[in-house]
């Protein structure tokens, strides 16, 4: 069993503590994401699985085994840097065999397995070049290829992509994750990027100010976001936040804001709160383009327009704050265009509380 296990890990340096006592548990084979804004703890936290980081408090197992005081060496795990770390002297298939030459494996061993992961990875022709004569996306492979090559326990990934250019990194994310699928290695990724986040993980973790705020599979933290921080963070464009008071209403509870009334899923939590002032999370996907007249239409002030092909973001302002709509194109060009109110499923919208940011027990959309 190749899983991770952190257990109330901290690190300080001084008295500054900057990653405050997390607990995470990944699988044998699985997928994991750390995802936040820069400075969350994601990068510190890969840096003490690997042990290029001094662990200040808590335990760390790898394959079961207590690993804080282990040598990073002796952790049997193998990562991929953001700058690729190759060596600039050395080819392709040396970069590739370097860990299993320090490692003393033999001759025949070593030039199999660079010729194996470099099928895997499409670098058969590129052997006998040198760093400086690749692509950005080739450097990437070669680094991948060099962890592979070692067979390690778990893999460590820290924003890899971010160097490439946006169809460098769309092609790589589709190449880790079919190298993910084929070798079946327990790994660990860390990115700001929520669109890698959602595309690449079995599980997301979420993380903010050396914390984790929420963990789970990428729809269902996109679906049900514990928080405000969460529902703003994954998503793109991200869920709108509208400022309402809760009223009763007949069937189910109102929300109120400026003058309209939105229905609300019926919630205990709701019904309890009338008066009080909440957040309505709405994802832009999930509001739908409504004529007037419709029924439980809301009205929208649009100012801008983007076209994008099969889709479009309509921008407005609503309760004082921008609004995005986000739709297809395809024969409802002249609805966009004329476009001033929308319609949403009472249950699509995610309800908060206006003091704390969490989200009103009792929700629950599936995937």
């Amino acid at each position: 069993m190749s899983g991770v296990v952190l257990e109330s890990i901290v690190k300080a340096y001084g008295a500054v503590q900057v990653v405050h006592g997390i607990d995470l548990e990944v699988q044998e084979k699985e997928f994991v994401v750390l995802v936040g804004p820069s400075g969350c703890g994601k990068s510190t936290t890969l840096r003490m699985i690997a042990g290029l980081e001094e662990i200040s408090g808590g335990a760390l197992t790898i394959d079961g085994k207590l690993v804080n005081r282990v040598a990073p060496k002796d952790r049997d795990v193998a990562m991929v840097f953001q700058n690729y770390a190759l060596y600039p002297h050395l080819n392709v298939a040396d970069n590739i065999a370097f860990g299993l030459k320090i490692r003393k494996e033999s001759k025949e061993h070593i030039a199999s397995s660079v010729d194996e992961v470099a099928g895997i990875l499409g670098l058969t022709d590129y052997l006998e070049r040198r760093p400086a004569d690749l692509s950005g996306g080739q450097r990437q492979r070669v680094a991948m290829g060099r962890a592979i090559v070692r067979r390690p326990k778990v893999f460590l990934f820290d924003e890899p992509l971010s160097n490439l250019d946006a169809k460098l990194r769309t092609q790589m994310r589709a190449e880790i994750k079919r190298l993910h699928q084929r070798l079946g290695v327990t790994s660990i990724y860390v990115t700001h990027d929520q669109v890698e986040a959602m595309t690449l993980a079995d599980r997301i973790v979420v993380m903010h100010d050396g914390r984790i705020e929420q963990i789970g599979t990428p729809m269902d933290l996109f679906l049900n976001p514990k928080n405000t921080f969460v529902a703003g963070f994954l998503g793109s464009p991200p869920m709108n936040m509208v400022e309402a008071t809760v009223k009763a209403g007949g069937d189910a509870p109102m929300a109120e804001f400026e003058g309209h009334d939105i229905p609300l899923a019926p919630l205990n939590a709701l019904n309890h709160a009338v008066g009080d002032k909440v957040i309505l999370g709405i994802r832009p996907e999930f509001a739908t383009i409504a004529t007037e007249g419709t029924a439980n239409r809301v009205p929208m002030d649009v100012d801008l327009i983007e076209t994008l092909g099969s889709e479009a973001l309509i921008h407005a302002m609503l309760g004082g704050k921008p609004f995005v709509l986000r739709t297809e194109t395809l024969g409802k060009m002249d609805m966009i265009n004329n476009v001033t109110g929308f319609t949403i499923e009472p249950n699509l919208i995610r309800v908060f509380d206006a003091k704390t940011g969490e989200a009103l027990p009792g929700q629950r959309v599936e995937p």
